[in-house]
């Protein structure tokens, strides 16, 4: 029991640390997340912040020996569900002080980029969620129930932070099931985010991208996937000083090279046939509003008689840097398995305010970025998969803290009791109250009897 006593404290105390290193409690006041009476809002923080390591969800708890020394039941609920709250502010001042350690320990020549991408939290039995839509999801090739987080994230390719997101709704009136709600003040964070959440995909990360670089935050390019190499958004990023690497699908887009209009496929035709090689060779080309770019086919490795193709802005870029440096994007798709299998995103509370929608990711981003400063900062060499099982069993291990107060109080109990009634009493007591524990923690007394 004291070894475990140990482990209680360690987590305990790992946690407090890492909120202490990070200034998660300045960090909300700065933001305006604050309350007037009660528990504070870093209190309320937390204990949402631990509930995924626990391993329990709010209803579960509430339901549990724990309820005594809990918070209200609508307490966590009107913290999530204020509309004043700037959670985009707290996400912006969290993940810089993050990506500036990071950058603190990298080498000042490593290529820093910034990835854009989005990810569907299906609502598939909501019905009256504010703003729920229906949207399309590109890993299915499906329309779903739900919402669309558009995500920029930041990577030097060993660490990747989240810093912001937008949940998109639909611009169109027809695929909405339900609207915002009314009487929501226009001067509030949440009716801003409700407004934003009715853009066009191509407007909202420009203006993500704008909200990073006026947060403090730089990088070297912007990676994305195909959804998103569009001349149009191109030519903007262009026009911000940001070169773009992409991925370019053959559709019907037709590209000016040497007089000619042509599509991917006649531009493949023209390439010199190299055989066993994984880049298979690149032009530079216009695009139909004149922007230059460099276009890299590389082999398909799922199917080796394809080929895809890779698009740069920068056409100083070798081929095979832009292959490397396009390869970063993928720990933006980690990122969102992660978060949804381990970090419980757009699970662990399904409120229908708009409002708990974008609190509660914030929340689920700021446990990623937690684990992964843990991991950086500490040089570990464990996969976040492995260090949230570890933050898990340590935040669990902190009820074997309450287990050791109450036996310490049996031990005095016992010492105190002269005759041999009073200590069978206290026998008995000692029976009942491991009968009431946990299977985890029973399991720890062995054999333990009791003879009075």
């Amino acid at each position: 029991m004291v070894q475990h006593n140990f482990l209680s404290e360690k987590g305990q105390e790992r946690i407090s640390t890492l909120f202490s290193a990070l200034q998660i409690g300045q960090l909300l006041r700065k933001a305006g997340i604050s309350k007037s009476f009660g528990l504070s809002s870093l209190a309320i923080f937390q204990l949402i912040f631990t509930l995924v390591f626990e391993g329990r969800n709010w209803f579960r708890l509430l339901h549990s020996d724990r309820r005594q020394s809990l918070p209200g039941k609508d307490v966590v609920y009107r913290f999530l569900n204020h509309p004043r709250f700037a959670w985009r502010r707290f996400l912006h001042a969290l993940s810089l002080k993050v990506v500036q350690h990071f950058d603190s320990l990298t080498s000042s020549s490593r290529v820093r980029t910034f990835i854009i991408d989005d990810s569907v939290l299906r609502r598939d039995r909501s019905k009256k969620a504010e703003l729920l839509a229906r949207v399309f999801d590109h890993t299915t090739g499906r329309y779903a129930r739900g919402y669309n987080m558009l995500t920029l994230g930041w990577s030097d390719g060993f660490s990747f932070a989240p810093i912001d997101f937008v949940m998109l709704s639909s611009a169109k009136l027809a695929n909405r099931f339900c609207e915002m709600k009314e009487r929501l003040s226009k001067r509030t964070q949440g009716y801003k985010r409700r407004i934003e959440a009715l853009s066009r995909k191509p407007d909202a990360v420009a203006a993500l991208l704008d909200r990073a670089i006026q947060a403090g935050f730089s990088a070297d390019f912007v990676l994305m996937d195909s959804w998103f190499t569009q001349a149009p958004l191109l030519r903007e990023l262009m026009a911000k000083g940001l070169h773009v690497i992409g991925m370019v699908k053959a559709m019907k887009q037709r590209y000016r090279f040497d007089g000619k209009s042509l599509t991917l496929h006649e531009l493949y035709a023209l390439l010199p046939k190299q055989k066993n090689k994984e880049i298979l060779g690149s032009v530079i080309v216009q695009t139909a509003c004149g922007l230059p770019i460099k276009l890299v086919f590389v082999q398909n490795r799922h199917r080796r008689r394809d080929w895809l193709v890779l698009l740069s802005t920068d056409l100083a870029l070798e081929e095979a840097e832009i292959v490397r440096i396009y390869g970063m994007r993928w720990s933006i798709e980690t990122f969102f398995k992660f978060a949804k299998s381990y970090l419980d995103l757009g699970t662990e509370f399904q409120g229908r305010s708009f409002d708990m929608l974008i609190s509660h990711t914030t929340i689920v981003f700021t446990r990623y970025l937690v684990m992964e400063w843990e991991r950086r900062h500490n040089n570990d060499a464990r996969s976040l998969g492995g260090l949230f099982f570890l933050f898990s069993d340590e935040v669990r291990d902190l009820d074997l803290i309450t287990a050791l107060q109450h036996l310490i109080a049996f031990f005095m109990a016992f010492t105190e009791a002269k005759s041999k009634r009073d200590q069978s009493a206290v026998v008995c007591q000692l029976q009942q109250w491991i009968a009431s524990l946990p299977n985890y923690i029973k399991a720890l007394f062995g054999k333990l009897s009791c003879e009075s």
